[in-house]
């Protein structure tokens, strides 16, 4: 069986490398500017990433049969007016469909926040799927949550798949069910920052939502607002922001952010009674990176490029899926060469 190769552009610290790797695919590009994240990923993958993409060589890229992003996303300038293509200039993304358009790969696969599917009331999503489609690709894309695919995180990221013959199928995607829980990603020991019961409070019957998480309660050094609040709902100032939530670790944690570098991730632990910070080793793990993966010397910045990385199990099953649906499967090792239409 052929060795697929992927390319990995904004590389971050290799989130999509490590589940690319993990499902057989080998990486031979790179591209991540950011200088921390860089660091990073040579001490993990001892390999330097390409910097500003807007600045490589195309022609330089090894040939590859997967292109995977994370790409920012910026306000497209002339979006919605079915440009295709063309309609994406001024943005990172067009340098993407640069690279798509001279290496002609047969797969495509690109990760986003949510919001980007209703980012200038649709259009900017609506352009960007209009922009491969000009490129000769079919496209496909889901909306996808982390805690279907083994970890305890509710993260909703959405994914479009291109790709040059047929479609990719979504549902065929394999789940893990039921979700599992905070409290079996947890470190047993070592140095916890636990907060005085005095500096909390919980609430009275706290209730699992249907995300999975259950909001517990909240802290109490923050300003509350007392005019014009209705009864039972004093809480609601203080929780407003997602550092002074508290959430049980019998249920599931919710999105970690890349804005909250101080790791202010509260959890409840009903055994002990106790309430303490996640630390960042567990930040980590919700995101199904390795035990041994090499984080960042500034504790801040951990908590930054985890917050901005993907869940790699979900990813991990995509790269599987790819494998099973488009480039062998029942159709058997010749299909990938049908796949090389340059």
């Amino acid at each position: 069986m052929k060795n697929l190769r992927f390319i990995d552009l904004f590389a971050g610290i290799g989130g999509f490398r490590i589940a690319f790797e993990k499902a057989g695919y080998k990486c031979v590009y790179s591209c991540e500017i950011d200088v921390k994240c860089q660091e990073v990923y040579f001490n993990n993958f001892a390999e330097q990433p390409a910097s500003d993409i807007t600045k490589i060589d195309i022609d330089t890229i090894p040939d590859f049969d997967v292109l995977t992003a994370g790409f920012p996303c910026q306000p497209f300038s002339i979006c919605g007016k079915r440009k295709g293509f063309q309609d994406t200039r001024g943005t990172l993304f067009f340098r993407v469909c640069e690279i798509i358009k001279v290496k002609k790969p047969p797969v495509v696969v690109l990760e986003n926040v949510k919001y980007l599917m209703h980012q200038d009331k649709g259009r900017t999503f609506e352009v960007i799927l209009y922009a491969l489609k000009d490129l000769g690709y079919q496209v496909n894309y889901q909306l996808l949550n982390s805690k279907d695919f083994g970890v305890p995180q509710n993260r909703e990221r959405v994914i479009i798949i291109a790709t040059k013959i047929q479609d990719f199928d979504f549902t065929r995607l394999r789940k893990v069910f039921p979700v599992p829980k905070l409290k079996n990603f947890l470190i047993k020991s070592g140095k916890f920052e636990y907060l005085e019961p005095t500096s909390y409070t919980l609430i009275d019957e706290p209730k699992q939502q249907q995300s999975g998480l259950i909001f517990v309660g909240y802290r109490n050094n923050k300003t509350i607002w007392k005019k014009g609040v209705r009864p039972n709902t004093h809480h609601l100032s203080r929780v407003h922001h997602q550092p002074n939530r508290i959430y049980s670790v019998e249920g599931i944690h919710p999105t970690i952010p890349s804005q909250e570098t101080s790791g202010r991730f509260f959890i409840y632990l009903p055994e002990e009674n106790a309430v303490r910070k996640l630390t960042v080793q567990e930040c980590y793990r919700i995101m199904g990176f390795p035990q041994d993966f090499k984080l960042h010397g500034n504790l801040g910045e951990s908590y930054k490029q985890v917050g901005n990385s993907v869940c790699i199990p979900m990813v991990y099953e995509i790269a599987h899926q790819l494998k099973e649906q488009i480039f062998f499967g029942c159709y058997g090792e010749n299909r990938i060469n049908k796949l090389v239409l340059k």
